[in-house]
């Protein structure tokens, strides 16, 4: 999913890795899209992570880059079947419990009755960087394939789980389609 009027791209198959594809280009030294707090609460917002009210501070979006980057060398290290750097393995679980699921409560509404009623997480951004970081743990745990688009101008991150996990690129409408193009163009022109 792509939104149309920003460049953010939802191809990773995982909300963690829609974060990690919030910094682009890698190859050439990397493009920043959290920008500031305005880019990150708007990622955070189409990334189904709503905040409601809460407005995002510059502090919490240098944090949402720290997460960011040390999921990406997580993932990759698991990947290639490496030890992940421990500071980051800290820093992803130190996100993930920064939230913690509240119990329900007890309340009384307007009329005298009682209701459940789940409190809203102290930090609504702690509390969405938490489900980004527990998708994290899920992911490198969990046997899935992350990979890197095989396209030479692109790098975004993916989860492969096609059937014989040979997925090559981010999304066959942008990266495959122009790949296949190129093929087709080099065979073509050598007949």
């Amino acid at each position: 999913m792509r939104s149309p009027d920003t460049e953010w791209v939802f191809d990773g198959g995982r909300p963690c890795l829609d974060l990690v594809n919030t910094r682009r280009s890698r190859h050439l030294g990397g493009v920043e899209l959290l920008t500031g707090p305005d880019a990150l609460a708007a990622w955070l917002e189409l990334a189904g992570l709503t905040l409601g009210p809460a407005a995002v501070t510059g502090g919490q979006v240098i944090a949402a880059r720290a997460l960011r980057e040390a999921v990406d060398r997580v993932l990759l290290a698991v990947a290639g079947e490496a030890m992940p750097p421990p500071a980051d393995v800290q820093l992803v679980n130190e996100a993930a419990a920064a939230a913690p699921p509240l119990p329900p409560r007890l309340r009384i509404d307007r009329s005298g009755g009682v209701c459940r009623e789940t409190p809203p997480p102290p930090d609504p951004v702690a509390a969405a960087f938490a489900v980004l970081a527990l998708d994290a743990i899920e992911l490198a745990t969990g046997g899935a394939d992350v990979r890197v688009c095989a396209a030479d101008d692109c790098g975004l991150r993916f989860c492969d789980a096609s059937p014989r996990r040979t997925r090559q690129w981010c999304s066959m409408a942008r990266c495959g389609n122009r790949a296949k193009a190129r093929a087709h163009y080099a065979r073509t022109r050598s007949r």
